[in-house]
């Protein structure tokens, strides 16, 4: 012969894991994954253990997002691919029916490694039937998101007697174009907490993450609980920034461009974990409460309430 070719046995697919695994549609990464359930970093800072997330990296691009390491496993970086590389979970609602069959009942969060309203969502509509199944089989939920178009199933959720927590970390602009670039402004986000409530539903706001030496001035959070409480939301429910393996180098990476005189105060205040000091955190969680009894409004985890079925539970075999 008068060519010469490498042995098929040689070839070595260096892709990155996801792009072996899934099929690329408009710009999304679809996937057919074996379990939807997921337990929640203990890094997260929320009420649940346990997690639905129909989509996995979210196009609002937080810096301090503590979901990033998980692209991280999926053979992508932690930073650019996880804002602009979203995977899909397309048997989402599939895989949580079965799932449900045999769940105890616990809470679940919505929304955790990706937000569940992203751009995303309006191509694929996974939340209504992710909600429908949530539902019917009378297991308390709540939703994470920072987009609008949660308004598109407002009537849904309310029905489901669903929780929604929006975050509002701060109401500073300037913040929110540095290091939420993707989301909408918190002035948006106030007012579709003032929707949520009159449409019928439990709205909450997740304050998270509190940026250390950013947005925890004490004028800084007392214009943020002020706001808050008076869009109408039952709760406020503050976390500050945590930086697990794969968001702390890129929220430092940032950091060192944006405001290199805070790096080193950074480094003192976080261990190894990615936690803040307690001291801290002690002190600005209790900065909140106050500011929480003077507005009126409770500071503090609220789990959302069991409901009877919707309809007979299937037992799946």
């Amino acid at each position: 012969m008068g060519w010469d070719a490498l042995p098929l046995v040689d070839a070595v697919d260096e892709r990155p894991l996801i792009e072996r695994r899934a099929v690329v549609r408009d710009g999304f990464y679809e996937m057919q994954v074996r379990t939807v359930i997921e337990r929640v970093p203990g890094s997260a800072g929320i009420a649940q253990r346990w997690a639905v997330s129909p989509y996995r990296g979210c196009a609002h691009a937080c810096r301090g997002c503590g979901a990033r390491g998980g692209h991280r496993r999926l053979g992508l970086d932690a930073g650019v691919d996880f804002d602009t590389r979203v995977v899909v979970k397309a048997n989402a609602v599939e895989r949580l029916g079965v799932e449900l069959g045999r769940w105890g009942g616990e809470a679940l969060a919505v929304g955790v490694s990706g937000d569940c309203y992203q751009e995303a969502e309006r191509t694929y509509r996974l939340m209504p039937g992710i909600v429908a199944a949530l539902a019917g089989a009378a297991v308390p939920f709540t939703v994470y998101t920072r987009s609008p178009l949660v308004l598109r199933d407002a009537a849904l959720l309310a029905r489901a007697g669903a929780q929604v927590a929006v975050s509002i970390a701060f109401v500073d602009e300037r913040i929110r174009r540095a290091v939420e670039p993707g989301a909408v402004g918190a002035q948006a986000r106030l007012e579709l907490v003032a929707s949520l409530v009159e449409a019928g539903v439990e709205c909450r706001v997740l304050m998270a993450p509190v940026l250390p030496l950013l947005s925890d001035g004490a004028d800084q959070l007392e214009a943020t609980v002020r706001r808050i409480a008076a869009a109408g939301a039952v709760a406020v429910e503050p976390v500050v920034l945590r930086l697990p393996v794969g968001t702390r180098a890129w929220f430092v990476e940032w950091l060192g461009r944006a405001r290199p005189e805070l790096v080193g105060r950074y480094e003192e205040l976080y261990d190894g974990a990615g936690f803040p000091s307690p001291d801290y955190e002690r002190r600005i969680l209790g900065q909140i409460g106050q500011l929480g009894r003077r507005y009126g409004v409770p500071v503090g985890s609220v789990v959302a309430r069991v409901r009877e079925p919707r309809f007979p539970q299937l037992t799946v075999v």
